[in-house]
């Protein structure tokens, strides 16, 4: 266990490598922060948290830098995630709110994690195997065209346009409209062929082809959806960023979905806010970088993740307080939607 006085050791040289980028000697902590003891007091402290494999010398006759371990401990005992200030949660409540569907939502939220943490912003679709059918509506257009619209919980929307094998009236398809949302109002989507598979045949034989025209390009439309689909931003956050592996690993990991997804993890609690530091990045590639993330979804059920990735020397109370906050506002949008 590491005491108090060290613990506070072992946050400044934290705080002032992450400002300055350079390896924090005795003098430093004293000149800069209000630790109430005598310089060989810290330096004693310091020789501690080095031999217990907390802060490292990366040369001779230099200061001491984090390790893995250190940056574990520092995040492990934060005192508070820091807050957003009031101007900077109603930027995100205003930008946020202005989507319009599911991909804006994501696309919004991407930019805006980037923007914020200067980092690069990672955020996960809603999985299929999660969503649900919320409403179902078909709109004439023509007497031998519709257009079939899915709406799901999640705030996806998915629309075709269906062209129709005879000419039917608005009847006919308010009738099958009405058929469609008692049979799938709140159907998981992957559950949807299963439940659609004989209701052609509940209906009257003059209703069935309206009803086998409408069914196949709802199912076309669920295929076509990605199971897991994950996008990124902020990439050139990387340029400046200093990394014990090549930027180059970084950039390759960054390609690779199933990565992505195993990175952000998961977790049932949607408000479990993960950071998994260097080392414990299960891809060797990634192992001079830290994650933060989160889930977001609807009520208490989660629907996906988001986060950030940058390399270990990050603002850990920044990029926590951050990623939080955006999830918790995805979260209320979905909820609203």
């Amino acid at each position: 266990m590491v005491d108090d006085r060290k613990l506070a050791v072992l946050r400044a040289i934290v705080e002032d490598f992450v400002s300055t980028n350079e390896p924090v000697g005795s003098k430093a902590l004293v000149e800069r922060h209000n630790l109430g003891v005598s310089p060989a007091t810290i330096r004693n402290d310091m020789a501690v948290l080095e031999e217990q494999g907390y802060i490292a010398q990366p040369h001779t006759s230099a200061g001491r830098v984090p390790t893995d371990k250190g940056y574990r401990l520092f995040v492990d005992r934060l005192s508070q995630v820091k807050p957003l200030s009031g101007a900077e949660r109603r930027a995100i409540e205003t930008f946020l709110a202005g989507a319009v569907d599911i991909d804006d939502v994501v696309t919004r939220t991407v930019r805006l994690l980037a923007q914020l943490t200067r980092q690069v912003a990672v955020v996960q679709y809603p999985s299929l195997t999660s969503s649900t059918v919320r409403h179902v509506e078909l709109v004439p257009l023509s007497e031998r065209r519709l257009m079939f619209v899915l709406i799901t919980n999640t705030g996806r929307v998915e629309q075709r346009v269906v062209e129709l094998p005879d000419v039917v009236d608005e009847g006919r398809v308010a009738h099958l409209r009405a058929v469609l949302n008692a049979c799938l109002d709140g159907c998981g989507l992957t559950s949807v062929p299963d439940k659609v598979a004989d209701l052609p045949e509940r209906l009257p034989a003059e209703d069935r082809p309206l009803a086998a025209t409408v069914l196949s390009v709802l199912l076309e439309s669920l295929v076509e959806r990605q199971e897991e689909k994950i996008v990124f931003a902020g990439a050139a956050n990387l340029a400046g960023a200093d990394f014990t592996v090549g930027l180059r690993d970084v950039l390759e990991a960054l390609e690779e979905q199933v990565v992505l997804m195993r990175l952000l993890g998961e977790t049932s609690d949607p408000s479990t806010l993960t950071v998994r530091i260097g080392s414990e990045n299960p891809y060797t590639g990634l192992q001079g970088t830290s994650i933060v993330a989160a889930g977001y979804g609807s009520g208490d059920k989660q629907l996906a993740r988001l986060g950030v990735l940058g390399p270990t020397r990050m603002d850990y109370p920044v990029t926590m307080g951050a990623v939080r906050a955006v999830a918790r506002y995805v979260s209320q949008i979905l909820a609203a939607s």
